[in-house]
């Protein structure tokens, strides 16, 4: 039938040409997107050479995810190719990092063993924004530290230093922010950090408050460089050198060492701890070094060295 014009193509040829099943190039027909050059002398659809192109770029569209609106608009001239596909990149990445954040979520469930209540907790959690997520830690940080004269370097750091999860979360990362969303909301944990922070406060002294705002990360940088270097050396508390040690981190005033112990053995908890090395895994960073080795050394130590030995109990006769 290809004799009613040059160059013309039935349908039958221009589906085998071009692959496309007979029944999609008639559905592409009847909405417009590819119009027939003519009809053979029976009423049959004919299609010029250029057809196979116009056809080619139909079928790689739609493979493509665009839908048939955003098809017509290109083939109409009335857009892009380029213009609809920069609109659809967007829309892919949303998906995919949908689809990165499911996988994250399913993940940690198979880890976790997560009973249904969980899961749909933890999915809720994983997708609320970066604000929301900020807004979780602010609210702690005011309940742990509001009305308290705490070292303002250790709230500024508390506060400022939020859950960054990213728009693609490794599995890690969203069992990390689950439990740290659950550590935070824990009504124990709270009391524990107000208390924590309460003893900061009662413990610093004026000359403290009236140095810079880094008094506790100065004395942890201080804890770290000598105890941790004696601890490595494999030396014990109860050493006599241990004695020297302790002088050159408290200097030789009774009080302030007492006082030093007295603050240690009410705010040593593990979960303080644990908060930082989760908003690190979150944030994707290393954690920081743990002081709890060095803190349990340098309690025991200011036990053998200053506090006195307790008294021999005494039996009737």
């Amino acid at each position: 039938m290809d004799d009613d014009g040059p160059g013309l193509l039935t349908i039958g040829q221009l589906a085998a040409r071009t692959g496309v099943p007979v029944s999609a190039i008639r559905y592409w027909s009847d909405i417009g997107a590819l119009s027939p050059a003519g009809r053979s002398a029976g009423g049959y659809r004919l299609y010029a050479a250029a057809a196979v192109a116009r056809l080619d770029l139909i079928a790689t569209l739609r493979e493509l995810g665009l839908p048939l609106a955003d098809v017509r608009r290109v083939l109409h001239q009335e857009t892009t190719v380029a213009a609809v596909a920069a609109v659809h990149v967007r829309a892919l990445d949303a998906q995919l990092r949908t689809l990165r954040l499911r996988r994250a979520v399913l993940a940690t469930v198979v880890k976790r063993k997560s009973p249904p209540e969980e899961t749909a907790l933890m999915n809720k959690l994983a997708r609320l924004s970066a604000a929301e997520r900020q807004r979780i830690i602010e609210d702690f940080v005011d309940e742990v530290f509001g009305g308290t004269d705490v070292d303002p370097w250790l709230y500024d750091r508390m506060s400022r230093v939020s859950p960054d999860l990213p728009d693609d979360p490794s599995p890690e990362q969203v069992d990390a922010w689950v439990e740290l969303a659950d550590l935070v909301r824990d009504p124990d944990f709270r009391v524990t950090m107000r208390e924590l922070a309460r003893s900061n406060a009662e413990g610093r002294t004026d000359r403290e408050r009236g140095q810079k705002p880094n008094v506790y990360q100065w004395f942890a940088k201080k804890i770290t460089w000598q105890v941790g270097e004696a601890r490595e050396r494999g030396v014990a508390p109860n050493d006599p050198e241990a004695a020297h040690i302790l002088t050159r981190l408290l200097g030789d005033d009774p009080a302030r060492r007492v006082n030093v112990l007295t603050r240690l053995e009410r705010g040593t908890d593990l979960r303080a701890e644990r908060y930082r090395q989760l908003l690190a895994a979150i944030n994707g960073q290393p954690a920081d070094r743990s002081l709890a080795p060095d803190f349990a050394w340098l309690i025991a130590a200011l036990r053998a060295h200053y506090l006195p030995p307790a008294a021999p109990e005494t039996r009737a006769a």
